[in-house]
C-alpha cells in the first residue's frame, strides 16, 4: 500500500521536474550545466521514497574536463546517485532512451548524447564528436562503464568505452560511486542511508592505448574497494 502511495504521489513530482527541466532547456538548449540543474532536482525525490542520501561530492571536481564513471545499479539511479553530478558534465546514454515520453525528450535538450551501440561506425563517430565537445565546450562526460544495471550482482566487469575517451582526450578518469541499494524497497517507509562519494581522479597520461584493459583493472578495482567501505559505513549507520 506504501508502494502504491509513493508512486501516485512522487510520478507527477518526477513529471512536474522534466517539464522544468524542459523549459530551461528550451530557453537554453544543450546549456553545459541543463544536466547538472536537473540531475539536483531529481535527487531530491530520494528522500520521498525512503532514501537519506549523503552526497560527499565537491561541486568543484569537473572545472577541468574529465572522464567520470560510475557505479550503475537500477532504475533508481537517476534520484540517486545523480546527485553526484556536477556542473559541466553531460552523460552518454543508449539511443533507446530517446524514445521514453518526455524523459527522452529532457535528455537530449539538457545537452546529453546518444550512443547507438548496434552500429559501430555510427558509435565511433559518436565517440569522436565527444572528444570535440569536451575539448571546445569544456565538458565532462559520465558514463557508467558496466554498459547495464548491475540489479545486485555486485560491480560487473567494465567495457573499455569510456576508458578509451579518456585515453584519447588524455584527460582524468573520476571515480564516483554510490552504496550498495539493493535492499530499496517503495514499500518501506524508511530505506536507510545511502552515500555518494568519489575517488581521486585517475591521471591517464602515463598509459598507452594497448593498456586500456589495465587502466580498467585498476578502476574496477578501487571502486569495487571504495564501495564496499560505503557499504559498511552505511551499515553502521543504519544500526544507530
Amino acid at each position: 500500500m506504501l508502494g502504491l502511495l509513493r508512486v501516485i504521489f512522487v510520478f507527477p513530482v518526477f513529471i512536474v521536474i522534466c517539464i522544468i527541466g524542459m523549459l530551461t532547456s528550451l530557453v537554453r538548449p544543450f546549456h553545459r550545466n541543463n544536466t547538472y540543474l536537473v540531475a539536483q532536482l531529481l535527487s531530491k525525490l530520494a528522500r520521498l521514497v525512503g532514501i537519506k542520501i549523503i552526497n560527499r561530492v565537491p561541486k568543484h571536481l569537473t572545472d577541468s574536463p574529465k572522464v567520470i564513471i560510475a557505479n550503475h545499479q537500477s532504475n533508481y539511479d537517476v534520484i540517486t546517485i545523480s546527485g553526484g553530478v556536477t556542473p559541466g558534465v553531460v552523460s552518454v546514454g543508449k539511443k533507446s532512451l530517446k524514445w521514453i515520453p518526455l524523459f527522452g525528450q529532457l535528455y537530449w535538450l539538457s545537452g546529453n548524447i546518444f550512443i547507438d551501440r548496434s552500429n559501430k561506425s555510427r558509435a565511433k563517430q559518436t565517440m569522436i564528436d565527444l572528444l570535440t565537445h569536451m575539448k571546445q565546450r569544456n565538458l565532462s562526460i559520465w558514463m557508467f562503464p558496466e554498459g547495464t544495471r548491475s540489479k545486485g550482482r555486485g560491480l560487473l566487469p567494465f567495457k573499455m568505452g569510456a576508458f578509451h575517451i579518456a585515453l584519447q582526450a588524455k584527460v582524468p578518469l573520476l571515480p564516483i560511486v554510490l552504496s550498495n541499494i539493493n535492499n530499496f524497497s517503495l514499500n518501506r517507509w524508511d530505506n536507510g542511508y545511502a552515500i555518494i562519494d568519489y575517488l581521486e581522479p585517475i591521471e591517464t597520461e602515463s598509459f598507452s592505448e594497448t593498456q586500456v584493459k589495465e587502466l580498467a583493472k585498476i578502476a574496477h578495482a578501487r571502486m569495487l574497494e571504495k564501495i564496499k567501505a560505503l557499504d559498511a559505513e552505511v551499515a553502521e549507520l543504519n544500526r544507530k
